[in-house]
Parts: C-alpha cells; structure tokens; sequence
C-alpha cells in the first residue's frame, strides 16, 4: 500500500470514505495526478497494512465505504485477498479503475469483494490503442448496472465534441460524469496522503 487517505468527501459520490492507493499502473497517460505512483511506485514508501486496518477498525462507524485507488488496482497481485480483508470490516468498498483488465473485475463481482466501480473512460475510442477491454468491461457494467458509473476528465485535447462521442459509446442507460481537469501540482496527490491518522 503506498498512500492512505483517512477521510474523502469527493472520492465516493455522496461517500464519506477512507481512500486507499495501490502502486503501478498499465497504461501511461500524460495528465495522470499520481505518475509517481503510477509509473514509480517504488519510489513512494509504503504505508504498513496494520497501520491502515487498526486506523480502519477504529474510524469504520464515521465511514461510509472506502476506496481503493492507484495507479491502477486491477494489476496489484493479491488484491483480491487485500480487498476480502478490507471487506471484513463491514464497509462497502469502490476501486477506481482504467477497465483494461476485465477478468480481474469480473472475479470481483463474482467475488462481491466490490459494491461500486468507477471506469476512468481516457477519450474517445479512436484515441485508445486497444479497445477490446473496455467493450467487455461495458459488458459486466450492464449485466451489474448497479456497480458501474463512468467518468472522463476533460483533459486539454478532448473536445466537448469527444465528450458527445464517448457518452454515445457507453452502454445504455449510463451517463458520463465529467471531471474538470485540474493540472497536476509539483507534489502529488499520492505523496501528500500517505499520512494515517
């Protein structure tokens, strides 16, 4: 675990949660708010698990969920263990996710190890290299309509013309949330919230 953020009011809509972040990520996009932790996770000390569980045991009647973050998750091995534990606690769990690891959401719906899922879609499809991940993860999110949302931050070069595209290219009866981009700080995110209260 490289970074733990023990209160969110903006991570998990309408959440009050504890956000944790796993390190590495299989994509490279140049806006990212967590290179360092995406692209070096080695780099950023690691938070011990004791520290974040006693923090969780404690504090889980003042949160609603928790949210596991990266980097990308999907590509940490044991996650699927990390998040049956953190489920023990009692709390719902959402994971922030590229969606190019399908599979791995997959076993975790079949798992119920996650109650939500929030999709980074990067743009429209003729900007991504590969498309067939996203079109199976489209899949599960209408067989669990119920566990997906999908969201785009408009970074500079997506149009709202883009934005109009890649809502047309979501499954019915989804609707795309539109981030603002904010240009990342000499500081990342993931360095500032390795703290535990």
């Amino acid at each position: 675990m490289r970074g733990f953020e023990p209160v969110s009011l903006c991570d998990w809509p309408g959440h009050v949660c504890a956000v944790l972040f796993l390190g590495g990520c299989n994509l490279l996009c140049p806006t990212c708010h967590n290179h360092q932790l995406a692209w070096k996770p080695t780099t950023v000390p690691t938070v011990p698990r004791a520290d974040i569980l006693g923090y969780l045991q404690k504090k889980s009647r003042w949160l609603d969920g928790i949210t596991v973050t990266g980097g990308e998750p999907s590509i940490v091995p044991g996650l699927a263990s990390l998040l049956a534990e953190l489920r023990g606690l009692g709390l719902p769990i959402k994971m922030d996710s590229n969606g190019m690891r399908p599979d791995v959401i997959s076993g975790l719906l079949e798992k119920d190890l996650v109650q939500a899922f929030a999709v980074d879609v990067k743009g429209p499809w003729h900007e991504y290299k590969t498309l067939t991940a996203l079109e199976r993860i489209f899949d599960l999110a209408k067989k669990h309509p119920a566990r997906f949302y999908f969201r785009c931050t408009q970074v500079p070069g997506i149009s709202d013309a883009d934005l109009e595209i890649v809502r047309g290219q979501l499954p019915a009866g989804f609707s795309l949330r539109v981030q603002t981009f904010i240009p990342p700080l000499v500081s990342d995110r993931s360095q500032d919230a390795r703290r535990v209260a």
